[in-house]
């Protein structure tokens, strides 16, 4: 399993922090492994929408189905795609700050089946792709990265 966190404190207030990234169709803008998003299901974020997000990939584009599993507005969402070949759990969660909103977003990459003996070579690639993630996270919230 690879998994990459980042916190950004945000002076966007928690329920626009909350908007922004609960609308996956978002992904594009600030995550530059991210080719496309579309909304497959529901009207924007909510309980009951899914996204197909075309993510740049070693052997070519690869689209996955995200899912959302869970939705607490405005602090927190999980969305989930599953394919033949990974498993991949993102959780969001927004808290309120003094100056505005702290967004952190966990990313968990599990490769299933006999995949799952090269996780360990996964995890530096995965760390790289989410260090650039978190660069365009940061812009995105006109924020700053911190520690929680």
């Amino acid at each position: 399993m690879a998994r990459y966190v980042v916190s950004v404190r945000s002076p966007k207030s928690p329920e626009e922090s909350f908007a922004y990234m609960a609308d996956l169709t978002n992904f594009a803008q600030w995550d530059p492994g991210v080719v496309e998003v579309t909304q497959v299901d529901g009207d924007g974020a909510g309980p009951d929408s899914s996204f197909d997000v075309t993510v740049k990939g070693v052997a070519g584009n690869l689209t996955l189905r995200y899912v959302t599993t869970a939705y607490d507005e405005p602090s927190s969402l999980t969305a989930v795609a599953k394919s033949s070949m990974l498993k991949s759990v993102d959780i969001i969660t927004v808290a309120p700050d003094q100056a505005g909103s702290v967004v952190t977003y966990d990313a968990e990459l599990t490769l299933n089946g006999l995949l799952g003996l090269a996780d360990i070579a996964l995890r530096p690639v995965f760390n790289r792709i989410g260090d650039k993630a978190a660069e365009g996270l940061i812009a995105a919230l006109d924020g700053e990265r911190v520690g929680v």
